[in-house]
């Protein structure tokens, strides 16, 4: 639901996906995590961003950061359980890039295949953007998606 200008669900529900679609973007992102919180923005509802809460954990591809089971940030760049945090993500073809809390924690790396979660993969089409909801509640605000100019 949304109240105000932030998205939110007081419990577990359906995942949240844009009417529209992507191919290449820009994707600004705030979100606040419970503690022990898991939750993931999926790119082009293919690659899932991890959204989770785990301050002083090693990076790990299934942590805060992580594109899951695939890419592991290069630093923990996560904040305190229930603590605004930013993503600014670029996607271009399947190689992405991440800055996390103002930290790149990823450079263009390639995502070498779909995550658990997908919606489909058809991987060299666009896709939506989608943020799970069917783990703990996050919040979600001040979301941007630009789109890359044709060349």
């Amino acid at each position: 639901m949304a109240e105000g200008e932030i998205l939110k669900s007081a419990k577990p529900v359906s995942n949240l996906v844009t009417d529209s679609k992507f191919m290449d973007f820009k994707l600004h992102i705030e979100f606040r995590c419970p503690k022990n919180g898991n939750s993931g923005v999926y790119l082009r509802g293919r690659y899932e961003l991890q959204v989770t809460d785990n301050k002083g954990s090693e990076p790990s591809d299934v942590f805060f950061g992580g594109i899951y089971g695939f890419i592991e940030p290069n630093e923990m760049a996560a904040k305190d359980a229930g603590a605004w945090q930013s993503y600014d993500v670029t996607l271009i073809g399947r190689r992405v890039t991440i800055v996390a809390n103002g930290i790149a924690i990823v450079t263009d790396q390639t995502i070498p295949g779909i995550t658990g979660g997908a919606l489909d993969s058809k991987e060299g089409e666009p896709g939506p953007i989608m943020l799970q909801g069917d783990h703990e509640p996050i919040e979600y605000r001040n979301i941007v998606i630009t789109p890359a100019l044709d060349k």
